[in-house]
């Protein structure tokens, strides 16, 4: 078929289940049929395989994909396989598998069966494996995680360094190169090493919208706040990032001791451990992974729900790449890192021994974590400016998801000390970096500024009257608005820009707020950056999960590769109850829905029937799950503060059944403040003995609270604090 003729839009919806592509999908996907070289740049989570799955499925041919590491492979072959009812659509080749399994790979691709094959870079280069890709039709060849090539990139591997001569063998075949990392630098040597200097390149936004940064102040009490912040995220998924196995297995059995499902994840495991924990979180035993940073590059979870640094990372790249573990699939994703100086000169300790330009670059880099953590304006802002990408923080997408713009410090004028700066920075003749203009402004003598003579300079101490740290803020914040820029390759000079020399010559209002101060005892608002999701049926979601993790158990395969997250939410809102209605919820296509749709739609089916939904034929938005007429009586009363005897009594209902529908309100996820009710039964310190124990208990059934209780409450007592729980903890 003529590339030209192919209806990608038709091809997205039969294979992926989606109605349109996402950012810049689909002009990568029409480079690469029309046989262009291609150079992808796309955070973590931004729809990078898709823009070679797709061409890879409806174009002759087999795509050779090139990835670095075998857990991924693995985790793309199971996603595309669950598209298809052929297994042999996509296949892995590497070191692990039989001389039998070689074979059925073989004979797969020349059939013209095999759409997709993954092939690790040591695995291309064996004579064999070239020999047989020549006498085969090749569609394109795909390198991920292409800054691998680099040495500047964070995780060089230099077999990387040979591809571009092994793909010359096997003929005139486009390339597609993607990375998410997003340096200037990387970028280059990613084209010239792979020989694509001609590639159209496409660079998306490293705006995620949907994660919200926050930084808290790392104290003795670490642990137990991290353990209440999984608590308060119940049944979510999540990764801990630490720099020690040490801390790692610490972490993680003091999670276990207090009851949250969690597994370790590091090098000094060995390869069957790992692996092992790495399924338990895919496939959903687990709620949290405790990891070093050898975590996570295999995974392609989507619905990761938060990212904690108890330990701040090295630079912000890798920031930026393991916080992007969250919430790709749009979803919720709470980005929480612990900081502490005293954590970031253990750092700079571990640096010291190495040669002096790796120290450098180190430190550069180190610098930048610290700025981003201390600083009191958008993080975000803050994080893009560093990626090389504006963002307006008022009206930018995602702009109110973190601390520092929910909790904004109040801002000064700060005019008159901007120009004081640029020019200190214009008149010492861009020879220092941040430390040194700081300690010019305030008079301090370093050996760099006596080397220069700074110190007999007439500008010497002129901004005395303000500390180290006011000007470090100022001197972070001047930056990032375009007046200064930092040199990365002389490792960090601060260099005034055509802005700035603007701005000395015309100075206008510039308004600054100052750094955090972080003190060890000290601890910040906690903000939960959860939204509500709208009005899905709760009950039908909970049942949904269930039902997909027996498939997936039975299947072997991890729950998002069923049916994921948004998908799911989409059936809670829309009640499909035939395949045909199942093709229109968000992420299902054809395949998926042939595949696994069939128990699904059934189980709606009968919940539908079982609870009376009402459905209306073109699947309208349910509004609320509740549909009868005591229900809504109920809620608007309770509202009214009338005692339950009265609501009871108005409705003819006994007081057992009255508390029975109560419940299947607030299970079904509407607030019902019964606290008027409550109070005049029980005092507050009984009321919360209550609550701690449903807190903590692993069921909500009231017999288990009966006998913890020995008799202290009566049953309808006990209901009534369940309903009020639920009502103020999970609604």
């Amino acid at each position: 078929m003529n590339s030209n003729e192919i209806d990608i839009h038709k091809e997205l919806k039969k294979y992926f289940g989606f109605s349109q592509f996402k950012g810049l999908q689909e002009q990568v996907i029409e480079s690469l049929m029309k046989r262009q070289n291609t150079f992808v740049i796309m955070p973590t989570g931004g729809g990078k395989s898709l823009c070679y799955q797709l061409p890879a499925l409806v174009q002759e041919g087999t795509a050779i994909v090139v990835s670095p590491l075998i857990a991924l492979m693995k985790n793309q072959v199971d996603a595309i396989r669950s598209l298809s009812s052929e297994r042999g659509i996509a296949h892995v080749l590497n070191s692990s598998l039989t001389k039998t399994e070689i074979a059925q790979v073989r004979k797969d691709i020349t059939s013209g069966l095999t759409k997709l094959l993954y092939v690790a870079p040591e695995s291309l280069t064996k004579e064999e494996n070239v020999n047989f890709l020549k006498n085969v039709t090749i569609s394109f060849v795909a390198i991920d995680e292409a800054h691998c090539i680099s040495e500047w990139g964070h995780d060089f591997r230099p077999e990387y360094r040979n591809l571009k001569h092994i793909i010359k063998q096997l003929g005139d075949l486009p390339i597609i190169g993607l990375t998410a990392t997003a340096t200037p630098k990387v970028q280059e040597d990613i084209l010239k090493n792979l020989d694509m200097c001609d590639a159209t390149t496409f660079k998306a936004s490293f705006n995620r919208p949907n994660l919200y940064y926050e930084v808290r102040t790392k104290t003795k009490n670490v642990e137990s706040d991290i353990i209440r912040f999984i608590k308060q995220h119940q049944g979510k998924s999540g990764i801990i990032y630490c720099l020690s196995r040490k801390k790692v297995e610490a972490i993680a059995h003091v999670l276990q001791v207090n009851g949250i499902s969690a597994v370790p994840y590091h090098a000094g495991l060995d390869a069957k451990t790992r692996a092992r924990h790495q399924d338990m979180f895919l496939m959903e035993d687990v709620d949290v992974v405790v990891a070093t940073i050898a975590f996570g590059m295999g995974i392609d979870k989507p619905d990761v729900r938060f990212v904690i640094h108890h330990d701040i990372p090295k630079s912000l790249e890798s920031y930026y790449q393991e916080t992007g573990r969250a919430g790709r699939d749009g979803g919720e994703g709470h980005c929480l890192a612990y900081y502490s100086y005293k954590d970031v000169e253990k750092l700079e300790k571990f640096m010291s021994g190495k040669p002096v330009a790796e120290q450098e670059i180190g430190f550069a880099l180190l610098q930048e974590v610290v700025a981003y953590a201390e600083t009191s304006m958008s993080r975000r802002k803050f994080l893009l400016h560093y990626f090389g990408e504006a963002f307006d923080s008022e009206t930018g997408e995602g702009a109110d998801m973190d601390d520092n713009v929910r909790n904004p410090k109040v801002k000064v004028e700060a005019k008159d000390q901007v120009v004081k700066l640029l020019e200190v920075v214009r008149d010492t003749r861009h020879l220092y970096k941040s430390k040194e203009i700081v300690f010019t402004l305030i008079g301090r003598v370093n050996a760099i500024i006596k080397a220069h003579r700074t110190d007999s300079q007439s500008f010497f101490g002129c901004g005395v009257a303000f500390d180290e740290k006011y000007w470090m803020a100022l001197l972070r914040q001047v930056l990032v608005g375009g007046y200064l820029y930092k040199d990365i390759e002389t490792y960090g000079i601060v260099k005034i820009t055509d802005k700035g020399l603007d701005f000395i010559k015309k100075p206008s209002s510039f308004m600054m707020s100052e750094d955090h101060q972080y003190n060890e005892a000290g601890d910040q608002a906690i903000v939960s950056a959860s939204k509500s999701s709208g009005a899905i049926d709760e009950v039908l979601m909970g049942m949904l999960r269930d039902l997909r993790k027996k498939v997936s158990k039975k299947l072997g395969l991890p729950p998002f590769v069923v049916f994921q997250d948004p998908s799911l939410e989409d059936m809670a809102l829309k009640y499909p109850v035939s395949l045909n209605e199942l093709i229109h919820i968000h992420g299902v296509g054809e395949g998926k829905a042939k595949k696994y749709g069939t128990e699904f739609v059934e189980l709606i089916n009968r919940y539908v029937v079982d609870n009376e939904i009402l459905r209306p034929d073109d699947l309208v938005v349910k509004s609320t799950g509740i549909k009868s007429a005591i229900k809504l009586y109920i809620i608007q009363n309770v509202d009214r503060k009338l005692s339950l005897d009265d609501i009871a009594k108005a409705k003819g209902l006994s007081m057992e059944t009255l508390l029975k529908e109560m419940e299947q309100i607030v299970y079904s996820g509407t607030k019902l403040n019964i606290k008027y009710w409550v109070d005049e039964m029980l005092d507050d310190e009984q009321q919360e003995e209550i609550h701690d124990y449903f807190m903590e208990s692993e069921s909500d059934k009231i017999e288990g609270a009966l006998k913890e209780f020995e008799g202290d409450y009566d049953i309808d007592e006990l209901r009534l604090m369940r309903i009020k729980f639920i009502s103020e903890v999970a609604n």
